[in-house]
């Protein structure tokens, strides 16, 4: 059997290692590379011509876009998704434009990111759920004249302003946006980790998400964190 290869470019250690993992536990997968930046990234690139870039979009010495544009150029039979912690409308659109045709977000467990990679060869565009969720809502609510930028640009009236997040839960879900672990949160704010956990709780219940990264994405698209601070 021929396994499809995958290049995998990621900077945080521990992650790389969750995701590299995913991909060699699937039976019809193969890791060719692990990198942890865009430069040994283009090099992977151009010496393995994998089926599949899974690439995160902040690298230290660059965005994972530039990597997706050099895969789409030097490799068209490449497949490319991103694997990442923002989902914001500005940074999904720009993904999809550059090359991408999948969009995960780093909550996803290893199953889910095997999975994700198999459906994209497949010829599936794989998203996790919020990101579909929100681009739905965006072609859903556009005028049917509008183009795909259009629509994605309208403004959005299901996305509720009256959100209201106190300000320590705006620091815990800050923090989590971070990468900060729950203990780690709780020693940063001295607080305990129970507590933490019932902020979290709070959290979830007043955006309508379950998970970290649905939670961070909604906040973000409603202006409730700044990422880029």
């Amino acid at each position: 059997m021929t396994l499809a290869t995958v290049l995998l470019v990621e900077d945080d250690g521990p992650t790389r290692e969750r995701l590299g993992r995913a991909v060699q536990e699937c039976a019809d997968l193969s890791l060719v590379g692990a990198c942890a930046d865009v430069s040994s990234g283009r090099q992977a690139l151009e010496s393995e011509r994998p089926d599949v870039l899974l690439t995160d979009l902040e690298l230290p010495d660059g965005s994972g876009l530039e990597l997706i544009r050099a895969a789409r150029a030097a490799a068209p039979g490449t497949q490319c998704m991103v694997v990442t912690v923002f989902g914001d409308e500005r940074t999904v659109l720009a993904a999809i434009e550059a090359g991408a045709s999948g969009y995960l977000l780093k909550d996803g467990t290893s199953k889910d990111v095997g999975k994700a990679i198999q459906q994209l060869l497949a010829g599936g565009s794989p998203m996790s759920p919020a990101i579909a969720r929100h681009l739905l809502r965006r072609f859903q609510g556009a005028s049917a004249g509008d183009s795909p930028r259009e629509a994605l640009s309208a403004s959005n009236p299901e996305v509720s302003t009256e959100v209201e997040l106190t300000g320590r839960e705006r620091e815990v879900l800050d923090l989590i946006a971070k990468g900060f672990s729950f203990p780690e949160i709780a020693k940063l704010l001295s607080i305990s980790a129970h507590t933490v956990t019932t902020h979290v709780r709070h959290i979830y219940g007043k955006l309508e998400v379950r998970s970290k990264s649905e939670a961070v994405y909604e906040a973000v698209n409603r202006g409730l964190i700044d990422l880029s601070r």
